[in-house]
């Protein structure tokens, strides 16, 4: 499925960027256990629908877009991203997951796509939910990516603002410049579902 990128899109990329500032690299934040074992067939930006299948994955829609950019705030052209993530009841399509919710058969749980001649990226999904990593513990919803540049790869995650479990989270709350982890929320646009919402968030390389 060919999912396209607005003028919008493009203008909050470009708005996001300080002019004539050199810009931080997004930190390194963990792997984690659930890195896709089996990588499904279906490698598309859509990861709430699976080839011939009729259903679509349940949770909340989301459309994740922004740039891939260097530190001098240049795009990074055909820069590859990874993303992979729980489903809306906060479980991973892997095997070492025994967090006891269901899995949905129609979500994929992972995808790869690559940047356009802007550094610009989009992908569909559904927002992730929290789930538990022990007793009292639990993480809060967040996608994982891995991003390969020309010269950099990157490795982090990308949190939702207003998440009560950011920072109860150790892995989010000991990262420094975290906010930069954080994605900007908006409403849909003319060209999403009317009930979907659209994830902003920028990732800068450390040598494009």
């Amino acid at each position: 499925m060919l999912i396209r990128i607005s003028r919008r899109e493009l203008f909050l990329g470009a708005a996001a960027m300080p002019a004539l500032a050199q810009l931080q690299p997004t930190p390194l934040q963990t792997l984690g256990p659930f890195y896709p074992a089996d990588r499904p067939l279906d490698q598309d930006a859509d990861l709430t629908v699976i080839k011939g299948k009729p259903g679509r994955a349940k949770g909340d829609l989301l459309y994740v877009t922004g740039r891939v950019l260097d530190p001098k705030g240049e795009p990074v052209r055909g820069a590859r991203i990874e993303i992979w993530q729980c489903n809306a009841a906060g479980k991973y399509r892997h095997g070492a997951d025994d967090n006891p919710a269901p899995l949905d058969p129609n979500f994929e749980g992972y995808a790869v796509v690559t940047t356009n001649a802007d550094g610009l990226y989009r992908f569909k999904t559904i927002k992730p939910g929290a789930y538990p990593i022990g007793p009292a513990a639990w993480r809060p919803p967040h996608i994982h990516v891995d991003v390969t540049g020309k010269q950099s790869r990157l490795i982090s995650q990308m949190y939702f603002p207003g998440e009560p479990l950011n920072e109860k989270d150790s892995i989010y709350r000991e990262t420094r410049r975290r906010e930069a982890l954080v994605a900007k929320v908006l409403p849909a646009d003319k060209n999403m579902e009317p009930e979907a919402k659209l994830a902003v968030w920028d990732i800068v390389l450390n040598r494009g």
